[in-house]
């Protein structure tokens, strides 16, 4: 399978109380996929040789605090910083469920 934001974007949705997924716009989320990429670039995790020696306790805590300083960069984001863990988890599950 090939990724889709689409499908991505619904599955981060899911994650959060509706009402507060009614708040975000798919921008809002996709642009929390785009950091999650960036961080993977970043810390060479998209080359193909790459050891699966990062755990993924690791991993997630890293890139959570990762999106949250992002986030707190851009001075249009509105997204909750409380909502990052599961937003952040909901878009790598997604991930693995396409590896498979």
């Amino acid at each position: 399978m090939e990724y889709d934001e689409t499908i991505a974007i619904k599955q981060m949705r899911r994650a959060v109380a509706p009402e507060r997924a009614a708040t975000y716009s798919d921008d809002e989320l996709l642009n929390i996929i785009d950091m999650i990429w960036d961080y993977y670039e970043e810390n060479g995790m998209l080359e193909i040789d790459l050891e699966d020696d990062i755990e993924d306790e690791d991993l997630n805590g890293d890139l959570v605090d990762y999106v949250r300083r992002m986030l707190k960069k851009d001075k249009r984001a509105k997204v909750d910083p409380e909502d990052v863990p599961a937003l952040v988890e909901a878009e790598l599950k997604y991930e693995d469920s396409i590896l498979d």
